[in-house]
């Protein structure tokens, strides 16, 4: 038997500013330890006021849902903090 195989993506998001990558990284980075049990494997990282979101899953079906609920996530931080002028 062979390694079991594993789909991947990188996504990066460029924000308004390097202070407003960090808090969107510091309020998903929780999320990321949640991955007892789950099919996917979430690492966060910024540089500049890049987003960073690297996804690892057993199969492609796990990879779309994670995916679309990281990027939900950040598309619903963008807008709160963009309320509140941060």
């Amino acid at each position: 038997m062979g390694s079991p195989e594993f789909c991947s993506a990188i996504v990066s998001l460029d924000l308004p500013s390097h202070s407003f990558a960090g808090i969107v990284s510091r309020s998903i980075e929780p999320e990321t330890r949640v991955s007892v049990g789950f099919k996917s494997k979430v690492q966060v990282g910024i540089k500049g006021r890049t987003l960073f979101l690297r996804f690892e899953t057993k199969d492609t079906s796990a990879l779309r849902a994670v995916v679309n609920s990281y990027l939900r996530w950040v598309a619903m931080l963008v807008e709160a903090l963009g309320c509140l002028s941060v």
